[in-house]
C-alpha cells in the first residue's frame, strides 16, 4: 500500500510539468522524480490545434522531450475553457496529460484533468486531487522584467522574441505570441534550460477510449497493485 501511495503521489506532482511545466512551482518534482525546480511562465495564447514541441534538460539530468497541444475548446461557467494535452515519457512509458484550463485576467484554473498512461484507459482526476494546483498564475510579466526584443534561433526555426528575466534571478526566458499555447522560445534557468523543437500546426487530441474515474493502481506496472506484505 505505501508503494500504491508513493504512485499515486508522484502523478500528482508531475501535474506542473505535464502543464507544461510552465507555471513557477518552486521544487516541482517531474515525472522521474527529479527536483526541476521553478519552471518558466509565459504569455497565455491559446489557438485549437497549435502546439509547441520543447526539449528540457533539468540540471544534472537526461534530456526529454515534452509536446503541449491546444486540441479542443469548451464553455466553463460561461468561460472560454481551453483543452491543453501535455505528452511525455516517464519512467513507465509515454504519459498524456490533458487538462480543462479557464483564462480570467492573469489567473488560469484547471476545471478537468484526464491522464493516460501507455498501454491504460484514460482516466479522470477528481477534483479533490487537484489541491491548490487548480489555479494557477501563467503570465511570465508578472513575475519577470522584460530585458528588449532579441532574435532567437533554435531548431523550429529564427523568432523575435521578448527577453525576459526573472525578478528572483531564477532563469531567463524568450518569449514570442507567435508560438501557442504559451509563447516559450527558449529558458535557461538555474534548475533547467529548455528550448523549442518545432512549431505544430496540426495538433490533435491522443488519449483515445472513454474516460473512467482515476484509480492508482492502474499507474502500476501491468496495472496491477503491488503485492501486499
Amino acid at each position: 500500500m505505501k508503494n500504491l501511495k508513493a504512485t499515486a503521489a508522484s502523478c500528482l506532482l508531475a501535474l506542473p510539468l505535464a502543464a507544461l511545466a510552465f507555471a513557477a512551482l518552486a521544487s516541482a518534482q517531474g515525472p522521474f522524480g527529479a527536483s526541476i525546480g521553478s519552471l518558466p511562465r509565459g504569455m497565455f495564447n491559446p489557438v485549437v490545434g497549435s502546439g509547441a514541441l520543447y526539449e528540457v534538460q533539468p540540471n544534472g539530468k537526461d534530456k526529454m522531450t515534452i509536446e503541449i497541444d491546444v486540441v479542443g475548446k469548451e464553455p466553463v461557467n460561461g468561460k472560454d475553457g481551453y483543452w491543453f494535452e501535455t505528452a511525455f515519457d516517464s519512467h513507465m512509458g509515454q504519459m498524456l496529460m490533458k487538462m480543462l484550463m479557464v483564462s480570467d485576467a492573469s489567473n488560469s484554473t484547471i476545471a478537468k484533468i484526464i491522464m493516460q498512461m501507455q498501454g491504460g484507459p484514460p482516466m479522470e482526476m477528481p477534483a479533490q486531487m487537484m489541491g491548490q494546483r487548480a489555479q494557477q498564475t501563467y503570465d511570465i510579466r508578472e513575475k519577470a522584467d522584460k530585458v528588449g526584443s532579441e532574435s532567437v534561433t533554435t531548431p523550429a526555426g529564427t523568432f523575435t522574441a521578448d527577453h525576459y528575466h526573472m525578478k528572483d534571478d531564477s532563469g531567463d526566458f524568450w518569449v514570442s505570441e507567435k508560438v501557442s499555447p504559451y509563447g516559450v522560445i527558449k529558458g535557461q534557468g538555474k534548475d533547467m534550460n529548455m528550448v523549442l523543437l518545432k512549431v505544430i500546426t496540426d495538433a490533435k487530441d491522443k488519449i483515445t477510449g472513454r474516460p473512467v474515474p482515476f484509480n492508482p493502481r492502474m499507474m502500476m506496472p501491468g496495472g496491477q497493485p503491488p503485492a501486499s506484505r
